[in-house]
């Protein structure tokens, strides 16, 4: 075979053969390119939620001390919106006034922000809100049963005005016992209350003082103990607790159970604050205070008894008047609820009007 012949045998079977291998190779699977990581990828998104879940400690302000029924009342509710709120909202309660506020004061300082949510004595704000003195009309309601259907009628009345005129939610009511006397000397007649200097917590408290031949002393409640200690009053209208909360043992001697007023705590919270929620933790906190205002309403009796018990136990001694003496004071208040109707704001006449129909009165 010549040398050309043989060169191209040569090339034509390496050329062959490079043909076989590419061709195999082409069955391989092709490995998938390596991204760069500093490429910008598009990533999948994660689901959203419709609305961001609101959080929050909410500064919280109680007038009372630390173990009074209402300030433990905070904490019961702050404690229940935390558990089903898995910990995102809860209440700062600051209790006996530590943050300088008094009632009149409060319901401009919910409105304003100042105290985002805060328990307040209607009574005390009635200055603000003449509406709210609706409650304390004396020797209106005669039992827990009349002061439970009250509520019910006037509640509707005061969220609205709350929420048009004051910028805050209404959250619940909150009971107090029933309001008597405590004095130096027992009190069984109107005539055992003429010359008294006692100390009132709203207007028409102080206005039954007067018409009894009293002096009504209208001081804050820090400042009961020392006037009695001094001699500046002698005698205070107020439930049970508040007597517990003062040792009135201490510097009083007596109890006298009218039922003259029972007082009323409203639980409030700044309707920015309120709308700041995203619409679950809103319902979750007026499902937890509704339940809550439930619990508190069946309890008053009960703790209404254990306070006086305590006070019992201390040496207070509780007088128990003859009838005489509760239908001679509902006939000296008439006056006051008459007139004080008169001048009051058109839907306190409406309120008084359904629960005396109620009752049947």
């Amino acid at each position: 075979m010549s040398r050309k012949k043989g060169l191209l045998i040569f090339l034509f079977v390496g050329v062959l053969a490079l043909a076989l291998v590419f061709a195999g190779c082409a069955e391989e699977p092709v490995d998938e390119p390596v991204e760069d990581p500093d490429e910008d990828v598009d990533e999948v998104d994660e689901a959203e939620p419709d609305e961001d879940l609101y959080e929050a400690e909410l500064l919280t302000n109680s007038v009372w001390p630390e173990d009074n029924h209402q300030t433990i009342a905070l904490h019961e509710l702050s404690d229940r919106l935390e558990a089903a709120t898995d910990g995102r909202v809860s209440f700062n309660v600051e209790s006996g006034g530590a943050l300088g506020y008094t009632d009149p004061e409060l319901i401009a300082g919910v409105r304003d922000g100042i105290v985002p949510v805060s328990a307040i004595m209607m009574s005390g704000a009635a200055g603000e809100e003449p509406l709210l003195d609706v409650t304390t009309l004396p020797f209106l309601m005669q039992d827990y049963d009349e002061a439970r259907l009250f509520r019910d009628i006037y509640s509707p009345y005061f969220e609205e005005l709350l929420a048009d005129k004051w910028n805050q939610k209404l959250l619940l009511i909150s009971p107090w016992p029933g309001a008597g006397i405590w004095t130096q000397h027992p009190v069984e007649s109107v005539e055992d209350m003429e010359g008294l200097e006692t100390r009132t917590y709203d207007r028409n408290g102080a206005l039954v003082m007067e018409a009894v031949g009293g002096t009504p002393h209208p001081l804050p409640f820090a400042e009961v103990y020392s006037g009695l200690a001094t001699g500046v009053i002698d005698s205070v209208i107020t439930s049970t607790p508040t007597a517990v909360d003062a040792n009135f043992w201490e510097v009083l001697d007596y109890y006298t159970p009218m039922f003259m007023t029972l007082g009323m705590e409203m639980f409030v919270i700044n309707m920015d604050e309120f709308n700041a929620m995203d619409a679950g933790t809103q319902e979750t906190l007026l499902s937890v205070a509704e339940e809550l205002e439930v619990d508190l309403w069946d309890q008053i009796e009960e703790i209404d008894r254990e306070n006086e018990q305590i006070t019992v136990d201390n040496g207070i001694e509780v007088v128990d008047p003859p009838q005489e003496f509760f239908d001679d004071i509902a006939e000296v208040t008439r006056d006051i609820r008459e007139e004080w109707l008169a001048d009051a704001p058109p839907q306190a006449q409406e309120i008084v009007d359904e629960f005396l129909a109620e009752v049947g009165r």
